[in-house]
């Protein structure tokens, strides 16, 4: 048995758009039918999702090889990363990243001796097949996607520093907290942050780096994808089904 190819990592250099979807339900089966809708990866939400280990597990095992999950953690801490990886997440997502240390201790995170300090227990874990991927320890560095996610005006500060860290593969720019942050709150869609979205977005790709970002805003993500950006979540199982619901009430009730 061969260490499962990371198609995701290995198509963000191809020049085309990967579509995804955010999964916050925290639920397997919300997340199967999901992963059977298409979208090229989906986000399995660690961060604000009702998502403890076995909840990712269970999503995990449920997406299966159907499309890509991405794990986004809850935040920079290492022994998380680790139990997120040995879960088998080839694909991990930070988030709150605002300097070059921050960015360079999470490459250190993800990847195994000598390039980081990722910790060795896999062969007990799904990642490695539960020992039955010969050589895993040797191939699973260059599997592993790592994603920080900008969404603050000191991270926008630190973009090009953190653009430059070796083994960040792509850099996500979260709008929500960053209009937050920039004094619109609920607003991400201000002309201010919408100019410094698009700025961050163009600097990213102009690195080397892959670009992505998430909105519910079909026009905005229809301008994303015109831009050319390498990953862009296009709306979240909440949202869909949310939205879903009301239009199908609204046919039966004026």
């Amino acid at each position: 048995m061969d260490i499962t190819e990371n198609h995701f990592k290995r198509r963000l250099s191809s020049g085309e758009t990967q579509i995804g979807l955010w999964m916050a339900l925290g639920d397997a089966s919300a997340a199967e039918l999901c992963a059977h809708a298409g979208f090229d990866w989906l986000v399995i939400d660690g961060e604000h999702g009702p998502n403890g280990l076995r909840d990712v597990l269970a999503q995990l095992r449920a997406v299966g090889s159907t499309t890509h999950p991405v794990v986004r953690v809850r935040d920079d801490n290492r022994a998380g990363i680790k139990q997120m990886l040995d879960l088998g997440a080839q694909t991990i997502l930070i988030p709150m990243i605002e300097s070059a240390a921050q960015a360079r201790e999470a490459v250190r995170s993800v990847l195994y001796p000598p390039e980081g300090v990722r910790g060795i227990g896999a062969a007990l874990a799904r990642a490695s097949a539960y020992g039955h991927v010969p050589g895993y320890l040797e191939a699973a560095n260059e599997q592993v996607c790592l994603l920080l996610q900008v969404e603050s005006r000191a991270g926008l500060a630190a973009l090009d520093e953190i653009l430059a860290v070796p083994g960040v593969d792509g850099v996500f720019v979260g709008p929500a907290d960053l209009a937050a942050d920039m004094g619109h709150l609920g607003r991400p869609g201000a002309p201010e942050v919408q100019q410094a979205v698009r700025d961050a977005l163009a600097r990213i790709r102009a690195a080397g780096r892959a670009a992505g970002i998430l909105t519910s805003d079909q026009r905005l993500a229809k301008g994303y994808l015109e831009d050319g950006v390498d990953f862009l979540a296009v709306g979240s199982d909440v949202g869909v089904l949310s939205a879903g619901l009301r239009s199908l009430l609204g046919q039966f009730r004026g």
